[in-house]
C-alpha cells in the first residue's frame, strides 16, 4: 500500500481506466430478498442488544472500508446524532444509481433493499471485502425506522429515503457535486432493539482498530450528544501511517518492552497479502490477535496456525544453531516461545471460509503455508541481524520454560481435586443439589459475611455460593505457577470443574466438565467491589477466556439504596433513581424519607439479597462479553499493569461511570 493508503499494491485493485467500467449498475448482484431480517434479526447481526446495535454501524463502515481496500476511498466519518441516529460518510466512488438491468430499478435501491445485493458479491468490483456475514446496508435498512442514502457520483447528487427497509420514493437527483462518495444516515428501530443508545467508546475502539488495519485511511468519529466548554462536539480522528506496527505499540503501551524494535513484515505469499507485527514484553501471557479482511477472528484458524508453526520452528532452529539451549535440561515447547508475546496478524483473502462456534475461525487451508513462510522469513532475518535482541528473547523463552515446569505441580494439584466428581471441592463452596450444568449457577462472592447471607438467601436447588477471602491475586503481574498456587484461584478452578490442558499444551482450557453455565461475580457496590470485579474479570480474560466467549460469565447488580417513606419502600440502583424516588414521594424534599445506603452485601439480610440481586425472576445481570479482544487486552494491561500514568488518565476520563465494563 502506498503511504497515503489510497492504492492497494498487492493486486487488490481492479482497474479499467478509472475503474468506473468495472463498478457500474450491473455490478450489484441480487442473491435473495429481505423479508426474514425483521423476523429473525439476531440471525443476521448476532443479537438485538448492544452488540447487534453497534454491528449496524460496522456493516455500513465495512462498505466504506471495501472502497478503501479497492483504492477509491481515503476518508470515513461516523457521526452519532443527539437522537442516536448515525451518519457514515465516505469519499469513495458512491453506490451506483443507474438502472439495474435485471431488477429494472436503481442499483442504489437494489443495494439498500435486497439482502446479499452488493458490489462485494461481484469479483469484478472488489477483490477483497470485509463484513463477516455480508448482510450489508440492506440489513441495516430493514432494522431502521428511517434511512437516507445520499450519493455523490457522476457530478450529481442522488437521494433516496426509506422506512423499515422500504423506499419512500424513487431515487431522486437533487443537485450537482464535484465530490464523490456515499452518505448513509439511519435510526435503529426501538421495537427491534432492547437498547438504541450508542456507546461512544465501543465505536471508537472499532474505528481505532480499523485505522491500524488499514494504514493511510482517516477515520473520524463525532458525538453530537456531548459538547465541551468551547461548544465543540466530542470527536476523535484516527490515521495510522505504520499500520500494525502502531497497533502493537498501542497494545503494549503499558507493558515493559524487552526489545527496542517491533518486528514487522508486509508481504504477499502465494497470492495472499500477509502483514505481521510482533514484540516481546515482560508479561506472562500470550496476546496474539488475528484478522482476515479486517474481521477479528477470535477463534483463530489457519492463519493463526501458520503463525504459530512458523514462529516455533524458526525460533527453535535459531536456538539450536546458536547453542543457547545446550545447558537447559528442560524441553522447550510452543507455549514458551509465545509467553510475553504481543502480535497482530492480518491477511487479505479473496474468498474467506469461516467456521467455528461464532463463525470467526478461518478455514482456508492454503493460508497456513503463506503465513508460515512470511513469519519464518521475517524472524530469520531479524534474529540474525539483531543478536542482542535475539538473546533477550531467548532468555525470556528459557524463563518461560522453567516457569512452566514449576507450574506443573501446581496444575496437577488442581487437576487432582477436579478428578473426583463431587469430591475434592473447596470447603467454602456451598454447592447446589441440581447436577445439570445448564440449570446451575454459582455466585463468586466477596468475603465470608456476604457469603453467609447469600447462602441463607439462595435457591439451594440451583444456586451455589463460593466466598472469596479478600482480593484475589492480580494475574497480570504473576507467573502461571504462582497463579495456580493461589488458594482463591485454586478454589475457582476446582469449584467450576474445569481443567488446564496437558504438560505439552499447558494453557488450553477444557470446559467439558464445567459444572455451572452461569458464573456470577457478586461484590459490594463500592470502589473495593469494583476493584475485585476487575481482578476476577482479568483472571477470566487471561486464563478462562473461553468461558466469557461462551456467554457464561456475569456480574450481579446489587442496589445502592433502600428508600423508605411510611410503609412504602423501594430500592435504587443508581443515584438518579434515588433522586427520582425523593422527587415522587417527597415533592423534592427528603422530609419523612429515610435512605439506607448499602455499603456491602453483608448489610442486607438474606431476603433482601434474594429479592434484589439473586432472584432470577427479578434480578438484573450484566453479561460480560468481549466486543473487541484487542481493546480488552489493552485495557486489562493498563488497569492491572505497572504503568501508572495511563491508568490514571483512564480513570480520570471514565470517572463518570460507576463500574468498568469489560
Amino acid at each position: 500500500m502506498e503511504e497515503n493508503g489510497t492504492v492497494q499494491g498487492n493486486g487488490n485493485v481492479n482497474t479499467n481506466g478509472n475503474g468506473s467500467d468495472t463498478y457500474g449498475a450491473d455490478s450489484i448482484q441480487v442473491l435473495e430478498g429481505l423479508e426474514a431480517v425483521r423476523k429473525r434479526p439476531a440471525m443476521y447481526i448476532g443479537d438485538v442488544n448492544d452488540r447487534g446495535l453497534h454491528h449496524l454501524v460496522y456493516e455500513v463502515v465495512d462498505n466504506s472500508i471495501d472502497e478503501a481496500l479497492a483504492g477509491y476511498c481515503s476518508t470515513i466519518d461516523v457521526i452519532i446524532h443527539p437522537d442516536d441516529s448515525i451518519t457514515v460518510r465516505d469519499d469513495g466512488r458512491g453506490i451506483p444509481t443507474e438502472i439495474h438491468t435485471k431488477e429494472n430499478r436503481s442499483a442504489l435501491e437494489v443495494a439498500l433493499t435486497v439482502l446479499h445485493a452488493g458490489g462485494k458479491f461481484s469479483k469484478d468490483s472488489y477483490k477483497v471485502s470485509g463484513g463477516l456475514h455480508g448482510v450489508g446496508v440492506s440489513c441495516v435498512n430493514a432494522l431502521s425506522t428511517y434511512m437516507k442514502a445520499e450519493i455523490h457520483r457522476n457530478g450529481k447528487i442522488y437521494v433516496q429515503e426509506y422506512h423499515i427497509g422500504k423506499p419512500l420514493y424513487d431515487v431522486r437527483e437533487t443537485g450537482v457535486s464535484n465530490d464523490t462518495g456515499t452518505i448513509i444516515t439511519f435510526k435503529p428501530d426501538d421495537t427491534i432493539f432492547l437498547t438504541t443508545t450508542y456507546k461512544y467508546e465501543v465505536l471508537t475502539a472499532r474505528l481505532r482498530e480499523l485505522s491500524f488495519l488499514n494504514k493511510g485511511i482517516m477515520l473520524t468519529i463525532t458525538d453530537e450528544r456531548v459538547v465541551d466548554d468551547n461548544g465543540e462536539y466530542k470527536s476523535e480522528t484516527f490515521l495510522s501511517t505504520q499500520g500494525l506496527k502502531e497497533f502493537v505499540e498501542y497494545l503494549d503501551d503499558s507493558r515493559v518492552r524487552l526489545t527496542p524494535d517491533i518486528i514487522h513484515v508486509s508481504t504477499e505469499k502465494n497470492g495472499i497479502p500477509v502483514e505481521i507485527a510482533l514484540q516481546y514484553n515482560n508479561s506472562y501471557s500470550e496476546n496474539v490477535h488475528s484478522y482476515v479482511n479486517n474481521i477479528n477472528t477470535i477463534e483463530g484458524g489457519s492463519h493463526l496456525t501458520g503463525f504459530r508453526r512458523g514462529l516455533t520452528r524458526t525460533m527453535k532452529n535459531y536456538a539450536d544453531q546458536s547453542g543457547i539451549l545446550t545447558k537447559l535440561k528442560l524441553e522447550i515447547n510452543g507455549d514458551d516461545f509465545r509467553e510475553g508475546l504481543t502480535a497482530v496478524i492480518s491477511v487479505k483473502v479473496a474468498e474467506p471460509q469461516f467456521e467455528g462456534q461464532t463463525k470467526t475461525k478461518l478455514g482456508n487451508s492454503d493460508v497456513v503455508a503463506s503465513v508460515d513462510q512470511a513469519v519464518s522469513e521475517m524472524l530469520t532475518y531479524y534474529l540474525e541481524e539483531n543478536p542482542r535482541a535475539a538473546r533477550i528473547i531467548m532468555d525470556k523463552v528459557i524463563l518461560a520454560a522453567q516457569a512452566r515446569h514449576a507450574a506443573r505441580k501446581a496444575r496437577e494439584m488442581v487437576q487432582r481435586k477436579n478428578a473426583l466428581t463431587g469430591g475434592g471441592l473447596p470447603g467454602k463452596l456451598s454447592d447446589c443439589s441440581e447436577r445439570d450444568p445448564v440449570k446451575c449457577e454459582i455466585f463468586i462472592v466477596e468475603g465470608d459475611s456476604a457469603g453467609g447471607t447469600a447462602k441463607q438467601g439462595r435457591d439451594r436447588r440451583t444456586q451455589a455460593i463460593l466466598p472469596l477471602r479478600g482480593k484475589i491475586l492480580n494475574v497480570e503481574k504473576a507467573m502461571q505457577h504462582k497463579i495456580l498456587e493461589n488458594e482463591e484461584i485454586k478454589n475457582i478452578y476446582t469449584a467450576l470443574g474445569v481443567t488446564i490442558g496437558t504438560e505439552e499444551d499447558s494453557k488450553e482450557l477444557n470446559l467439558d466438565k464445567l459444572r455451572y453455565h452461569k458464573i456470577i461475580i457478586m461484590t459490594d457496590a463500592d470502589v473495593d467491589g469494583s476493584h475485585i470485579d476487575t481482578l476476577i474479570m482479568t483472571f477470566f480474560f487471561r486464563y478462562m477466556q473461553e468461558i466469557i466467549r461462551r456467554g457464561h460469565l456475569y456480574l450481579a447488580t446489587p442496589p445502592l439504596y433502600l428508600v423508605k417513606k411510611g410503609k412504602k419502600e423501594s430500592y435504587a440502583w443508581t443515584e438518579q433513581q434515588r433522586l427520582q424516588l425523593i422527587e415522587e414521594w417527597g415533592d423534592g424534599s427528603e422530609s419523612g424519607i429515610t435512605i439506607q445506603r448499602y455499603k456491602g452485601l453483608g448489610e442486607m439480610n438474606a431476603e433482601q439479597l434474594w429479592d434484589t440481586t439473586m432472584n432470577p425472576e427479578k434480578r438484573t445481570l450484566q453479561q460480560v462479553t468481549i466486543e473487541n479482544a484487542a481493546e480488552a487486552d489493552h485495557i486489562f494491561a493498563m488497569l492491572m499493569g505497572d504503568d501508572v500514568p495511563p491508568r490514571r488518565k483512564f480513570i480520570e476520563d471514565h470517572a463518570i461511570y460507576a463500574n468498568i465494563d469489560a
